[in-house]
């Protein structure tokens, strides 16, 4: 083994995390470990702690222009900004390159989302049609994709590649109707004025892609001022997150024929320029070469797939599992309380744990039996419908769609509760009938 072959002893250390995060059940796994950290800590005798933690203000002030919010503000309109942001990615790059970008394949996907957010809003609202209860509709709309890819990735080849990528795309087309419902029915008062200004910067984002921009951090800063004139709005903030992914460049500016006759170029320069002998230190003509490749690798790849993948670990391992953190923790201690909200409680179990599997598979089924879609090859419905009932798992995003529906009322905590139990039943009722169908198929 050459010497350059021989991991350092920081690699040695750090080489077990990255293979536990290269698995893709990791981020579930870190997020489930948040959630019982979360419901074991608010109902324990330092219950009060958990509470004051959240409530800790923090900010800073400016020339005089003070932003000092609860820390729990930070997480959920603060980091989940981020969250949404790569969701916005996920979305573009999928509308431009992915499944959803042939309509032939993209309207199974989308039927199954389609009919996986209706009837579980139309079950949650046939129990709760009056009131502060009836502003819940939405949270059984949602699927945590983190949670669901995690459950049938520890499934392995026992479910067919295709169901994995048709449950990812649903999943991406659920959290656009996420998006969609936060903006249009969870916003009470909007500031036209801070409205426009943030149209103004988003207008001026577009121009940058269409100028050639690329530098992240231009989109970083100008997105910092969109999420704050958002923020002053009324218009939840996260949905600045969506908008200025939307402005991300996502054209390469240069070929996989160019480049690679341009690295061959490069690598082939860095052979040559250094002389026989010489030290084992780059020569000046080496330095030149590899700032050229470097160059050319950034031209191959695009902004929108670098900042995917730079963000991706952060949100899986810190944002989601901060939220989840800060969430999930609702005290069940002396049930009983919660037995007045019993309504709510029941419309979101309902809504997660049957209407989800039933829409998803009933939409996905007219959509094949009208000819409007195909199914995906070397599949069954059953195992459609295996995968249907992951859809049920709402978590993260059924969370903090329960946080704007019941901000502020005594229903918050009851939603939780709906949404954590259901999620849970979700997840075992999708690994059983995966696992059922996939002995029977063995």
């Amino acid at each position: 083994m050459r010497r350059n072959d021989v991991p350092t002893p920081v690699e040695r250390f750090l080489r077990p995390l990255g293979e536990f995060a290269a698995i893709q059940a990791s981020g579930g796994i870190v997020l489930l470990a948040c959630t019982v950290i979360a419901l074991v800590w608010a109902n324990s005798p330092a219950w009060h702690s958990y509470e004051a933690l959240w409530h800790t203000p923090l900010g800073a002030s400016v020339a005089g222009v003070a932003l000092v919010k609860p820390l729990h503000f930070w997480i959920n309109d603060g980091l989940m900004a981020v969250f949404f942001f790569v969701v916005g990615l996920e979305i573009k790059r999928e509308i431009l390159a992915g499944e959803l970008s042939r309509p032939g394949q993209a309207m199974l996907p989308i039927a199954g989302a389609v009919g996986g957010m209706l009837l579980p809003a139309a079950l949650y609202f046939a129990l709760n049609s009056s009131g502060d209860a009836a502003r819940g509709w939405g949270v059984p709309m949602a699927t945590d994709i983190a949670f669901a890819i995690g459950i049938m990735a520890l499934l392995g080849d026992r479910v067919p590649a295709a169901l994995k990528v048709f449950l990812t795309a649903l999943a991406i087309v659920d959290d656009l109707g996420a998006v969609l419902v936060i903006a249009m029915f969870y916003t009470d008062t909007l500031d036209w004025t801070n409205l426009g200004a943030a149209a103004v910067l988003l207008i001026l984002l577009i121009a940058a892609n269409r100028s050639g921009v690329r530098a992240a951090s231009v989109y970083a800063v100008v997105g910092v001022a969109v999420w704050l004139l958002f923020l002053r709005s009324g218009v939840h903030a996260t949905i600045a997150g969506v908008l200025v992914a939307m402005t991300v460049p996502a054209r390469a500016r240069i070929d996989r024929a160019g480049f690679l006759a341009e690295a061959r170029s490069h690598v082939d320069e860095f052979a040559a320029s250094r002389p026989a002998g010489a030290p084992d230190f780059a020569s000046p003509g080496q330095l030149l070469a590899l700032a050229a490749l470097e160059h050319t690798c950034e031209r191959a790849g695009t902004p929108l797939q670098r900042l995917e993948h730079g963000l991706h670990p952060w949100v899986s391992f810190l944002i989601m599992p901060v939220f989840a953190l800060a969430n999930a923790g609702v005290r069940v201690v002396g049930g009983g309380q919660f037995l007045g909200d019993a309504s709510v409680i029941l419309g979101i179990a309902l809504g997660l744990v049957v209407g989800k599997p039933l829409g998803i598979t009933a939409l996905a089924w007219l959509a094949v039996r009208t000819g409007a879609a195909e199914k995906p090859a070397g599949t069954t419905w059953a195992q459609l419908a295996g995968v249907a009932c992951l859809g049920g798992i709402g978590f993260t995003m059924a969370l903090f769609i329960a946080a704007l529906a019941f901000d502020g009322t005594v229903l918050l905590p009851a939603a939780k509760v709906g949404v954590l139990g259901a999620s849970v039943l979700a997840g075992l009722l999708g690994w059983v009938a995966l696992s059922a169908v996939s002995r029977r198929a063995s």
